[in-house]
């Protein structure tokens, strides 16, 4: 006996073309949700061309250690970084006098004993805590990061569609862009809102529309609003500069050779198009010749 099947009920190429794009559509779904949309910002330093301003470098120091230093480190910076070329450029004795307001761990006396003394130029900025247990006592449980690389170790996550990845990805390397990790920080400190009628918040967290799952243990570092910080130029003192010029600094303390890495790029391009230019009207004189 012949069996028979019955591709009535079989489904049509439509529906399978369908259910394969629910299937590739619902990851996106899920990662806008995980991944808040991070819009990118102008930044002086960005692009194959870009530098760090040195009045906004400054700037952004002033409002890290009247703000974020209360809670986050910069341990890989040492107190010299603020005087060389590249970064905020401070006036040298000026970097010394803020030095020696630390007090840093001195080297073992005759007895064994580890005394203090004011910081010099070469040692590292001290954190606001001896210890991750320290930090987390004082803090509820939540331990800050150090800030030193936050920057680099962050990124703005890209709520792009699969079939968009490749032109993305092709755009980012035409306009050299690395400046996610910077977009992340700026949306973060600026991301603080009322939450949603009807959310509820752990203790002691607070809502950011930046961070994903919204909920932060970190306060709001610019409660106060404008105002907060007093610079000493006539740069605008908001929220908006608080967040533009402190992450400004963080972004170079995270690659403070940034300037001096794109121009060693630019000058090895250059460098290439000059030979393969060399390189090829002199094969053209040869073959020329030889005929």
């Amino acid at each position: 006996m012949t069996a028979r099947f019955a591709w009535r009920g079989a489904p049509s190429v439509g529906s399978i073309i369908g259910a394969l794009w629910l299937a590739l559509a619902a990851p996106v779904s899920a990662a806008e949700d995980a991944h808040p949309e991070i819009h990118r910002q102008h930044w002086s330093f960005g692009g194959v061309f870009g530098h760090f301003e040195d009045a906004q470098l400054q700037r952004g120091f002033k409002v890290y250690t009247e703000v974020c230093a209360r809670c986050h480190g910069v341990h890989r910076l040492a107190f010299r970084n603020l005087a060389q070329p590249g970064g905020p450029s401070f006036p040298e004795a000026a970097v010394k006098s803020l030095a020696a307001t630390y007090q840093v761990d001195a080297e073992p006396n005759e007895e064994g004993k580890i005394l203090k003394r004011p910081a010099t130029l070469a040692d590292h900025i001290p954190p606001p805590y001896q210890n991750d247990q320290e930090a987390r006592f004082a803090l509820n449980g939540a331990l800050p990061p150090d800030l030193s690389l936050i920057a680099r170790a962050r990124a703005a996550e890209a709520n792009t569609p699969f079939y968009r990845v490749p032109d993305r990805m092709l755009r980012d390397v035409v306009t050299a862009y690395q400046e996610g990790g910077a977009d992340y920080v700026y949306a973060y400190l600026t991301g603080y809102k009322e939450p949603p009628q009807g959310t509820k918040l752990a203790d002691f967290m607070n809502y950011n529309v930046a961070f994903p799952g919204h909920q932060t243990a970190m306060p709001n570092p610019f409660q106060g609003g404008d105002g907060l910080v007093k610079y000493d130029d006539a740069t605008p003192a908001t929220v908006d500069n608080y967040a533009r010029d402190v992450t400004a600094f963080l972004a170079w303390a995270a690659d403070p050779k940034l300037e001096e890495r794109k121009r060693m790029g630019l000058l090895v391009v250059a460098y290439i198009v000059l030979t393969a230019l060399l390189l090829g009207l002199a094969k053209r004189r040869i073959w020329r010749d030889s005929h």
